[in-house]
């Protein structure tokens, strides 16, 4: 076959703050995971498996955080998993008696009894719980790219001032990969698209060749890349760079024009745990009785107005359709366009959260599905491509010096750093010098019981950078919990610290916080050295 005219890169940075209460099964928060496990990790896996049944060749890039691995792989979360499973689907039965007297509602609650049946038998029969294993056999045929990305998520453009800390973010992000994909990650999702040059040179000591950037750190790359988003570029210290492309980004995301808003697809906001009854929907709401949403929506976009007409299944499947042979003639036009000035196919990187697929967007892993279906069948102009594949076949590249940036709003930093939150920073970075000061002080410890304080110094340092936390805090939702979060591990790493120093380590404390936190349990310390 011949050279195509271009290239498209999906890329799906599948990502989840760390959060884990043994001690409590009060906190809404761990239902993040579940909805992101039932609506966008199965529903990703099942299209996979379709397509590769199918033989269709696609290629997609996926960045699996290690605060997600961990918690994927952690035994009481998938118990609680299944325990979430099963009162959805006690709640889906309820909801086929209720419904009765409406024909159509009463058709969506058996597909939502389907669907979440479906989950608990692929979770537990096929996956054996393992959801790592699921997506490591799509990489080990060869049509998926999981890369990595920072230990919890820290903002490297902040966290850099103390720069032991940015390579402690990588080394711990690039090990974690190692330990479940039994290989080095050749690529990176820089946490928030943060991008400074002092990163470079630790992200070349742990082996990683690319980064995914935001459009203006390459735009505004020093000198001006020759050919835009529209191939890579490498840095000085050696880091290839890519940049996402704008205008595939619009299309699925944008609230204004993007896919997504498609009046066919299904409400996200309409749910029965703000609609039902209140006595009927208590035991399925949260624990303190207000109402949250259930998963369970009946409803289509339908327009602004308050009514909404029901969701229907197949009027979404066909919107999905037209969509997917829009976004490939979009794709056309703008590889065609690029091909006049350029001396190589160009590469279009379309990079997203991907609980975008399934949990914000309902039909997301189906259009993925369509597209790449369409992709490959239907057209010869461009094929699908990862990033690495892409620089083994023009490993020439341009030389610039990406631009400081990040894909929050106005593009830098203002996200994780503005008066709302600016007051963490501080405790941050005394706590990051505080961990560089007892890697060189404690180097060569011997004591088992301080050992392990250390390496839990090291753990709660790492889960308060979260840059999720700050981003929580500025967005206004779930404020209470960040902040508690910031105040815990900060509080906790302080303590140990105190007791580390004075040689009075409390060991009932350290047993008991490393119950809660943790993660990441081969760490060693000595990577602030």
């Amino acid at each position: 076959m011949n050279e195509p005219k271009g290239y498209v890169s999906f890329v799906l940075h599948a990502h989840l703050p760390f959060i884990h209460h043994p001690e409590s099964e009060d906190y809404l928060e761990e239902q993040w995971l579940y909805e992101a496990i039932s609506e966008t990790y199965i529903p990703l896996l099942l299209n996979f498996q379709k397509l590769v049944e199918e033989k269709v060749d696609f290629r997609i890039t996926m960045s699996m955080t290690p605060p997600l691995l961990n918690m994927l792989d952690n035994k009481l979360l998938q118990k609680r998993y299944i325990a979430y499973l099963k009162k959805h689907i006690e709640l889906a039965k309820k909801e086929i008696i209720r419904t009765c007297d409406n024909i159509k509602m009463n058709e969506l609650s058996k597909y939502y009894l389907e669907r979440y049946s479906n989950d608990l038998h692929i979770f537990k029969d096929i996956y054996k719980c393992n959801l790592i294993n699921g997506f490591k056999h799509f990489q080990d045929l060869g049509v998926l790219e999981i890369i990595t990305c920072g230990a919890t998520h820290g903002y490297f453009p902040i966290l850099y001032v103390t720069e032991q800390t940015v390579k402690a973010q990588i080394a711990v992000g690039v090990q974690t990969y190692e330990k479940y994909f039994e290989k080095k990650p050749r690529g990176i999702w820089l946490p928030e698209c943060g991008y400074v040059p002092e990163a470079d040179k630790y992200l070349k000591e742990f082996g990683i060749e690319y980064a995914i950037t935001e459009t203006h750190g390459i735009l505004y790359a020093n000198p001006t890349p020759v050919y835009g988003t529209y191939a890579p570029i490498v840095s000085p210290d050696g880091v290839v760079c890519f940049g996402r492309d704008l205008a595939s980004s619009r299309q699925v995301w944008s609230s204004i024009n993007g896919y997504p808003g498609d009046y066919n697809y299904r409400e996200f906001y309409r749910d029965i745990g703000y609609d039902a009854p209140y006595d009927y929907i208590k035991p399925y709401i949260a624990s303190n009785g207000v109402r949250v949403h259930t998963g369970i929506k009946y409803h289509r976009i339908t327009g602004k107005s308050e009514e909404k007409d029901l969701y229907n299944v197949q009027w979404a499947m066909d919107s999905a359709n037209s969509q997917a042979s829009h976004f490939i003639n979009s794709r056309k036009e703008q590889i065609d366009l690029a091909c006049t000035y350029m001396d190589r196919p160009p590469i279009i990187l379309c990079p997203y959260d991907a609980e975008l697929y399934g949990h914000w967007w309902y039909e997301g892993p189906y259009w993925l599905y369509i597209l790449f279906k369409k992709i490959y069948f239907d057209q010869n102009d461009f094929k699908l491509i990862t990033p690495s594949e892409y620089i083994d076949k023009f490993p020439e590249i341009q030389v610039c010096t990406p631009c400081r940036s990040s894909w929050g709003a106005n593009g830098y930093s203002e996200v994780w750093l503005n008066e709302e939150n600016d007051y963490v920073h501080r405790h941050l970075h005394s706590a990051g010098n505080k961990m560089v000061e007892l890697a060189h002080n404690f180097i060569d410890e011997k004591n088992i019981l301080k050992v392990q304080a250390l390496n839990q110094c090291a753990r709660e340092l790492l889960l308060a950078q979260s840059s999720d936390w700050l981003f929580i805090i500025t967005n206004k939702t779930m404020v209470d919990y960040a902040k508690k979060r910031i105040k815990d591990h900060i509080g906790r790493f302080n303590k140990l610290y105190e007791q580390i120093i004075s040689d009075t380590i409390d060991e009932d404390f350290l047993n008991d916080i490393y119950e809660q936190d943790c993660i990441f349990p081969e760490i060693d310390y000595r990577i602030y050295y």
